[in-house]
């Protein structure tokens, strides 16, 4: 069946975006904020936490950037005025990175001084490798003056474990450690899944054992026990971690985690530009595409 799910992904372009759309609602919340606020809503009554995404890297001009900037701070307020718990994720390329890097400090920055004032925390995403040092410069630049912004590192970059290890002696090690979903040269990221898996492991003990605050971002029950297992035996106390996991991803592993007492925290997407995360979701995890073609077709 493997090859059955890899060939679903690779004819996704085929289709209809409304075809499209019916994988895409298990991963996005919808397609407006009132959407995310919702999701977010229904997961903090299940005991987690979120982190609310605006769908929206492919952007061509500073105006659409700056649009994204006021959104981010509409989401900021909305949080704020309901009392959610819940933060904001950011990606940069949203923000100009790609036409203007100043110009995209200036919109981060603003978004993050907004949260700051707000007692919010925000969290820039990763992108593919060809973004790795800008973010990474554009984070540091901001941890100088505000505390409540964090990045994330990917673990399957081989240079990942020198730059947690920066970070760490830097002072700036609030990190969400993922897997990572691009599509990377063998030259730069690991490819086989357990050679990944010990840099995950690695990167997360390496967290662990520093004073920094590390967001374990995983849907690999392997990883998750690794982790806790770590947690446990170190004694490492609560306010020092938490794990995360995408909307609509491994929700019975979720539910464990919840239930062991753990905070976790999920990222909830929403935006008119899904179809680009959509489609990254599906390709990183191919069996859920057989999946619902299955339930779509032969169970009617």
């Amino acid at each position: 069946m493997i090859w059955f799910n890899k060939l679903i992904v690779k004819i996704l372009p085929l289709f209809p975006k409304s075809f499209i759309w019916l994988f895409s609602r298990r991963y996005i919340a919808g397609k407006t904020m009132e959407d995310g606020l919702n999701k977010t809503r229904e997961l903090n009554a299940l005991g987690c936490d979120v982190t609310i995404d605006v769908l929206g890297e492919d952007i061509e001009t500073l105006q659409e950037a700056e649009q994204a900037r006021d959104e981010g701070l509409l989401v900021l307020e909305a949080i704020d005025r309901e009392k959610l718990d819940a933060n904001l994720s950011v990606k940069l390329t949203s923000l100009g990175m790609r036409i203007d890097k100043t110009k995209c400090y200036a919109l981060v920055e603003s978004i993050v001084k907004r949260a700051g004032e707000l007692n919010n925390f925000v969290r820039i995403d990763m992108e593919d490798v060809t973004c790795t040092d800008d973010t990474l410069e554009i984070y540091r630049r901001l941890r100088k003056t505000y505390p409540n912004v964090g990045v994330v590192i990917q673990a399957y970059l081989k240079r990942s474990r020198g730059d947690v290890r920066r970070l760490i002696d830097e002072g700036y090690a609030n990190l969400r450690l993922c897997k990572g979903i691009y599509d990377e040269s063998p030259d730069v990221a690991f490819k086989d899944r357990e050679t990944i898996r010990e840099s995950f492991t690695d990167l997360i003990r390496m967290m662990l054992e520093s004073s920094s605050y590390a967001g374990i971002a995983t849907h690999d029950r392997v990883i998750a026990e690794r982790a806790l297992e770590m947690i446990e035996s170190g004694k490492i106390e609560k306010d020092k971690f938490e794990f995360q996991m995408l909307l609509g991803v491994t929700e019975r592993l979720r539910a464990e985690i919840v239930n062991r007492g753990f905070k976790m925290r999920v990222y909830v997407p929403y935006g008119e530009q899904w179809y680009g995360y959509c489609t990254r979701r599906l390709k990183e995890n191919p069996k859920m595409a057989g999946h619902i073609i299955k339930n779509l077709f032969i169970r009617g």
